[in-house]
């Protein structure tokens, strides 16, 4: 079907953390949660730090990856699914 509607395929490994803004912004939450200043004693204070952190992230942080999926994109075919600055 996509020859048939000549759409190009890109040829890179299928799960590339590079085209996929969720990997960026769970590293971003990941970051933020040990950066706190003391340890969660309880997976209910986890939770709890997890939703803070998450709604304390910018929209315009998230817009900013998604914007950038055709820069990403670019990247990996530049060279050839091997890594990138990303």
């Amino acid at each position: 079907m996509l020859e048939a509607e000549t759409i190009q395929r890109m040829e890179w490994p299928a799960c590339s953390p590079d085209l996929n803004p969720i990997d960026h912004v769970w590293d971003i939450l990941g970051r933020r949660i040990a950066a706190r200043p003391r340890p969660h004693a309880t997976v209910r204070g986890l939770d709890i730090a997890l939703l803070e952190e998450w709604n304390s992230i910018p929209q315009s942080l998230i817009d900013n990856l998604i914007a950038s999926i055709a820069n990403r994109c670019a990247a990996i075919l530049a060279v050839r699914g091997d890594h990138t600055p990303y």
